[in-house]
């Protein structure tokens, strides 16, 4: 009796991934991430070697050294892609700055880490990389400085957490602010992507990050027909006094995912929590060390 084909690593269902002068607390990481019946590993010790493998085969997921100075590896990407369009790459940095990663962004790069970063953040992206479908990029910058920032994207979670990144990346706040702006942009986003775009891929939800010298602001603009604060049962900022759960039911019952908190919390994170009239147009302010004026 003949015995059933036996898989190998070199299947057709093999995907490949290509690692760049890893470390060793990274490479263990994407040891245990990537099964290795299911991926072919190869590893390159710089960008120039990376560039020959990638010439000579596809990669289904790239990630870079973070030896390497991240302009380096944003022309690696460009280079890449002008050869395989819907390439992953994952840029690992030491340090970055905010025109490297609009350049990143430009180039369709996956995600982009700095310096210090947590394992389990990359290890979350890499999975994200991994696992998703055949993959076109998402996010378009439509318009950026370093101090102004124009983006369209796409209303799915998994682009919702690759431009989260992006904007921890960019954003150049003290850490307190930092994670306040980060809370808060992220409440809106999810809100906008769930409520205004539905989670379709073909609806985009347009943001803005403006950063002055005393202020930062967000804006978020989702497709959807808008509401008013008094109208949305499914939030907890709608529920009346006395009844703080109220909105828990009402999600319940109209089968919405547990949550509900996002405006409410948005609102006690950031100074200002503005809505247009429609109501599908929000921004969020957050002033930054700005000193009392002296009476004179």
């Amino acid at each position: 009796m003949s015995s059933s084909p036996q898989r190998t690593s070199e299947s057709a269902e093999t995907k490949k991934a290509l690692f760049i002068d890893a470390d060793p607390e990274v490479r263990a990481m994407l040891v245990n991430i990537l099964d290795p019946l299911l991926w072919s590993v190869r590893h390159a010790p710089d960008n120039k070697a990376a560039l020959v493998l990638a010439q000579a085969a596809h990669f289904d997921l790239i990630l870079t050294s973070e030896k390497t100075p991240g302009k380096e590896d944003v022309e690696l990407l460009r280079r890449i892609r002008r050869m395989r369009p819907h390439t992953r790459l994952i840029i690992l940095a030491e340090e970055s700055t905010p025109t490297e990663i609009i350049a990143a962004m430009r180039e369709h790069a996956f995600s982009y880490f700095s310096r210090p970063f947590s394992l389990s953040a990359l290890a979350d992206m890499v999975h994200a990389a991994a696992d998703g479908p055949c993959w076109d990029d998402g996010i378009e910058v439509l318009s950026a400085t370093p101090d102004w920032i124009r983006l369209a994207a796409s209303c799915d979670m998994k682009t919702a957490e690759r431009l989260l990144q992006f904007m921890h990346e960019i954003a150049d706040l003290p850490e307190a602010e930092a994670d306040a702006v980060a809370m808060a942009f992220r409440e809106i986003l999810m809100n906008a992507i769930e409520h205004g775009g539905r989670f379709r891929t073909d609806q985009y939800v347009e943001i803005s990050y403006v950063r002055a010298k005393h202020m930062v602001m967000c804006r978020v603009k989702d497709p959807g027909e808008g509401f008013t604060l008094d109208e949305i049962d499914h939030a907890a900022v709608a529920n009346p006094e006395g009844d703080p759960a109220r909105h828990v039911a009402y999600r319940e019952a109209k089968g919405l995912r547990p949550g509900g908190y996002g405006v409410l919390l948005a609102q006690k994170l950031v100074d200002e929590l503005i809505y247009d009239q429609k109501g599908n147009d929000v921004l969020l302010v957050k002033y930054l060390d700005v000193s009392p004026i002296e009476n004179l």
